[in-house]
């Protein structure tokens, strides 16, 4: 059984890897933390507590960060082209969750679960990594403690999604991304090269959605804002993004794989782009050096991993 705690933004792809995580059967989900991004935290934490409530999950909702760990670094817009402008496609969500939050900030979480759960945890962190590198700083230690990181986020041979070479996740916190990549623990890193080839279809949602339960026609609902968003890339569908490393930590087997250092550029016009050294290649001294060796992802059995989503959905 694999202890996953979700680093989350939700956010319409994050719902559906949610939901995943939640209905695997392999998968305890002992935790959900949230963090800025697809909307203020304000509104992720509200959405993952709605997501709780609608889909009866148990696992804690435990509060995150709402600024980068460079506090220097300037604000943005919350994507709400994309999410919509309250992050879930806009459907009818209440201003107020009558849940409780657990009362720890969730890198306390985080460092809490990962200390009574020593070699246990895996991270499935899918938003920035703001949280993450909060914990590592306030606890170095966990990093040995921690069972891996799967990360969605970063672009290595492809382009970028908010710039031509970064990735809204990385650049949102460049800092914090370079913090979690070169700490000593085990990184897999899921990012657009195979997340942004990997597309379900608004048929082949709308056909889960007729099969399934309630939940899932939920989730059919809140992604048609995020679908229409994606028609000037996928023909009437989207990217499932979050699910890839969702679907990574039960089925490892369905992605191509290289290793090797992983850095973040912090600053300048390639800012939050990530760059790979691969193992075996032999380059002059530099900034890569000495670090520990990660997982990047650079191919997907793309079909594979839908089936896989859908019929995990499915269960109910």
């Amino acid at each position: 059984m694999h202890k996953v705690i979700y680093d989350t933004d939700p956010g319409v792809d994050d719902a559906m890897a949610l939901l995943f995580l939640h209905r695997h059967p392999e998968i305890d989900l002992i935790g959900i933390t949230t963090v800025f991004g697809n909307a203020s935290v304000e509104t992720t934490t509200r959405n993952a507590l709605f997501l709780k409530r609608e889909w009866d999950i148990p696992a804690p909702v435990a509060k995150g960060a709402s600024v980068t760990v460079d506090a220097a670094r300037a604000e943005r817009e919350w994507p709400a082209m994309v999410h919509g402008d309250n992050g879930l496609g806009n459907i009818e969500v209440p201003h107020t969750i009558d849940l409780p939050l657990d009362p720890r900030p969730a890198h306390r979480f985080i460092i809490d679960t990962v200390r009574a759960n020593p070699g246990e945890v895996r991270l499935v962190a899918v938003g920035r990594m703001t949280n993450l590198a909060m914990a590592l700083k306030e606890d170095p230690e966990i990093a040995g403690l921690v069972k891996d990181v799967v990360i969605m986020g970063g672009n290595f041979y492809v382009p970028g999604n908010v710039t031509p070479v970064a990735e809204a996740n990385i650049h949102g916190d460049p800092e914090a991304a370079d913090i979690v990549m070169t700490a000593p623990w085990k990184v897999v890193v899921i990012g657009l090269d195979v997340t942004s080839i990997t597309t379900m279809s608004r048929s082949y949602l709308g056909a889960m959605a007729a099969k399934g339960d309630a939940a899932v026609k939920l989730l059919d609902g809140l992604s048609q804002h995020y679908i229409d968003f994606y028609s000037h890339a996928v023909d009437d569908g989207m990217m499932v993004h979050d699910s890839c490393a969702a679907v990574y930590v039960v089925a490892p087997e369905l992605f191509t794989t290289i290793t090797g250092a992983v850095r973040v550029v912090c600053g300048g016009i390639a800012d939050g782009q990530t760059v790979v050294k691969p193992d075996g290649r032999r380059f002059p001294p530099g900034d890569w050096d000495g670090l520990p060796s990660q997982i990047v992802a650079t191919g997907i059995e793309s079909e594979k991993v839908l089936d896989l989503i859908r019929d995990t959905l499915l269960r109910g």
